[in-house]
């Protein structure tokens, strides 16, 4: 679906933390417009229509979507939301940006895929690290052949516990589904897209702790392994028991290496320290960064390519396929974390199916 006017007309459903940036996102953007927000309460809905008072504000999203003349509809809420929302804005035939993860079921995400697939519209995940400076440019490295075959992916991060998000939300493991898709989900993106070159996921393995004797299932420290058709395979492990918030990948191949870094004071920086130094096969070098990387950039620039999307038709950055693809691995990493055993990713996604 290519729109024709020249400015897109984006609707705004959560105006939380998170969902402040988003706005500010497409605000920033050329050839966007943010034209209306449904804000979950009277108190967030006040707050969005001081913010961005050209906006009109609804505290029902239904209201939002009957009001129509909306180009793009950007969903970022708690997660156990995310089916019933992004279904009836799918179903509308508006373009969709959804926050990770794009559900918390394969049922779901299966649901999501079906209603755009009918109304031939435009559904994209919110996995914005695939837009960064830094984490693209590792893509593109291994794209180009500069470290050879890939054979290996470490994507760590260590960090401060998680913000509690509105209510608690973030802390109630009904509404978050499980704290593997709270943000190990974008490491388990990066992972299979740096490796989407020679094979796909096929088991998993993963261990996990917690520092909350009362709350076992707010899993603190997690870690995977990932095994690839190829023999290739992909680390994933975060821990929530430290402090600030450092991110590192680091990627071997036939030839040669990388070894990507990010730390800020917050996730939510614009000042943070990042490098990229590779080996190829003959010397050890540090790479140039294009622009500034972070989180913030990435989600402007995500507004972007969405902008761009609609007008040229091309696809985006993460599609609702990748979404369920990374909805799956974490799933199957939280069984395995559960019965300690090797989960073979096919098997498993079979009879998460069959049970819906």
């Amino acid at each position: 679906m290519a729109i024709e006017h020249t400015v897109t007309r984006c609707g705004l459903m959560g105006f939380g933390a998170w969902g402040k940036h988003h706005a500010d996102a497409i605000h920033k953007t050329p050839g966007a417009e943010l034209v209306a927000i449904a804000a979950r309460s009277e108190a967030s809905a006040q707050a969005a229509q001081q913010a961005y008072p050209q906006a009109r504000v609804y505290t029902d999203y239904r209201e939002m979507l009957t009001a129509g003349g909306l180009d793009l509809v950007d969903i970022v809420v708690p997660s156990n939301r995310h089916h019933e929302m992004a279904a009836t804005v799918l179903s509308a035939g508006i373009p969709l940006l959804l926050e990770k993860p794009m559900a918390v079921s394969l049922a779901e995400c299966d649901d999501l895929i079906r209603i755009a697939d009918e109304q031939q519209c435009l559904f994209a995940i919110g996995h914005e690290l695939r837009l960064s400076s830094l984490w693209g440019q590792v893509k593109q490295l291994i794209d180009t052949g500069y470290i050879g075959e890939p054979l290996y992916v470490l994507v760590e991060l260590s960090r401060n516990p998680y913000r509690l998000g509105a209510d608690g939300w973030r802390y109630d493991i009904d509404r978050v589904g499980n704290w593997i898709l709270e943000e190990p989900i974008h490491f388990f993106d990066l992972a299979r897209w740096y490796l989407n070159g020679v094979g796909e996921p096929e088991t998993v393995y993963a261990s996990a702790n917690s520092r909350q004797p009362d709350h076992p299932e707010l899993q603190d420290n997690f870690s995977a392994i990932v095994n690839f058709t190829n023999g290739s395979y992909a680390v994933v492990t975060q821990t929530l028991c430290a402090f600030e918030h450092h991110q590192t990948v680091k990627v071997t191949g036939t030839k040669g290496a990388l070894w990507a870094s990010w730390s800020g004071a917050l996730d939510r920086t614009r000042h943070a320290t990042y490098t990229l130094r590779g080996f190829n096969g003959q010397q050890v070098e540090t790479l140039p960064i294009e622009k500034p990387t972070g989180e913030l950039f990435e989600l402007e620039d995500q507004i972007a390519m969405l902008v761009d999307c609609l007008k040229t038709g091309a696809a985006p950055a993460c599609t609702a396929r990748d979404g369920r693809w990374s909805v799956l691995l974490c799933l199957a990493a939280a069984e395995a974390v559960r019965t300690q055993q090797i989960i073979n990713i096919g098997d498993f996604a079979r009879s998460a199916v069959a049970k819906s």
